[in-house]
């Protein structure tokens, strides 16, 4: 059962292939007392996402038992898949959704990033609303680089050493608003065409309304035989799912390509996906249980 007072929290961990140590990652949040509304797994990005609910008690609990979990698990030195990523505990954000705001949500990520640095030695970078005064509060800008990339740098870590942690890497923890991670699956293997209608998003997202805050990377993924656009919608209130989807659908269109399926990553509020179904956006998956509002009526 949620309290009135509801977080989100997504933490994103760098294992995809081995189901039973994500099980056991969203297992470990669970016993400790957070909300586990999704969590999936993906091999060709070798990339987990946890899904948790809860007041920030359960949040804090819930979020270093699972990264402890992880960093039980987590190799980063044997680590290979197609997302960007910098340590095990790979990005961890706050979300506020309900009777909380921007201010709860940065005190909480502070607390968690603290207890990270403290009882993991993990080093752990703020980002987004979480990030210190005149400190980076990009995600990509800190990540840039990857795990190749970090793992031979000196850092100047908001908490925790100076150095990566030897197998779980760094840690990025921060708050922010609502984000929807989508990724299209196209009927070609093709990457290129992928790569393309990603290019153009970046290029128009500035001036195109329906691109507004849309992140986008072009790729291929080798358990399908199929390229993907995978994308992070950061202003979900401005690019509802049916929009997005048709402007790849036409853009793909002239290509040569078409959608075969939707996926989306954890949870999305009922508002994202309008007044459209989700076979309207040929969204594979879907069950009720992936809009935010049949939990929080709980």
């Amino acid at each position: 059962m949620l309290g009135e007072a509801v977080f989100q929290c997504v933490p994103n961990f760098s294992e995809g292939r081995r189901r039973e140590v994500v099980e056991a990652i969203a297992n470990a949040a669970q016993r400790a007392g957070a909300v586990v509304a999704d969590w999936s797994l993906d091999p060709d990005h070798n990339r987990s996402v946890v899904s948790l609910l809860g007041d920030a008690q359960q949040i804090e609990a819930g979020a270093l038992a699972a990264a402890a979990e992880a960093v039980k698990h987590i190799d980063m030195r044997r680590h290979q898949g197609l997302h960007p990523r910098t340590g095990a505990v790979d990005v961890l954000p706050v979300v506020p959704v309900r009777k909380v705001g921007r201010e709860e949500a940065v005190a909480l990520a502070h607390t968690i990033g603290k207890q990270l640095a403290e009882q993991l030695k993990i080093p752990v970078l703020f980002y987004e609303w979480a990030a210190r005064p005149g400190r980076e509060t990009a995600l990509p800008k800190l990540r840039q680089g990857g795990w190749e990339h970090i793992a031979q740098s000196v850092l100047d870590p908001d908490f925790g050493p100076s150095h990566p942690h030897p197998t779980a890497g760094v840690a990025i923890v921060g708050a922010r608003g609502p984000l929807i991670a989508y990724n299209i699956l196209l009927n070609t293997a093709n990457a290129a065409i992928a790569r393309e209608l990603a290019r153009t998003i970046r290029q128009q997202r500035e001036h195109v309304p329906e691109l507004e805050g849309v992140r986008a990377m072009g790729l291929f993924l080798p358990s399908r035989g199929l390229a993907q656009l995978s994308m992070n919608l950061t202003c979900p209130e401005k690019t509802p799912l049916p929009v997005v989807f048709e402007w790849v659908k036409q853009s793909a269109r002239k290509l040569g390509a078409a959608p075969l399926e939707s996926e989306i990553i954890g949870l999305i509020p009922q508002k994202a996906l309008g007044d459209a179904k989700p076979e309207d956006i040929l969204w594979h998956g879907y069950r009720p249980q992936k809009l935010l509002e049949w939990w929080l009526a709980r």
